[in-house]
């Protein structure tokens, strides 16, 4: 009786688990590694103030590996190959394939102009990121909005 009782469980353990492990193609499934594309609106339907092209790879302890950064609009700010970039990147989850998470990104310049353009958000609804930025430098070099990263 007992080893009957053992076995039910045993069985009920492993398909649990086996559900577990299966992934969930739900509207907030994200996985980072790949290449985004990101626009950077001053209101959430306003115009582009800037738009880039970037790979993110995550790394250990919610470290973010950015490269092939590259700014697809113009601005005075920032000059493509004139930044360095660095990131976060922590997600969680429930077993019904419910994800969140936080992402945040730090963008500075590296020419004269002295701006930094920093993002916070998290995880969007179909492999998308999305928060808030925050621009800061030189008077011209000023601003705040959202943003949105869509996996390309």
């Amino acid at each position: 009786m007992h080893k009957a009782i053992g076995i039910i469980i045993l069985l009920a353990v492993g398909i649990a688990m086996v559900g577990c492990s299966s992934s969930s193609n739900g509207s907030n499934s994200t996985n980072v590694n790949g290449n985004w594309s990101a626009s950077l609106t001053s209101t959430p339907t306003g115009p582009t103030i800037y738009a880039f092209t970037t790979t993110f790879a995550e790394t250990s302890g919610g470290g973010l590996s950015i490269s092939n950064f590259t700014f697809t609009s113009t601005g005075s700010c920032f000059v493509s190959g004139e930044t360095s970039e660095a990131g976060t990147f922590t997600l969680s989850g429930n077993f019904n394939g419910n994800v969140t998470g936080t992402f945040g990104m730090t963008i500075n310049s590296t020419n004269a102009n002295n701006a930094t353009l920093t993002l916070q958000g998290g995880v969007g609804p179909n492999n998308t990121l999305g928060g808030t930025w925050t621009l800061t430098g030189s008077t011209a070099c000023s601003g705040q909005g959202t943003f949105t990263f869509n996996k390309m």
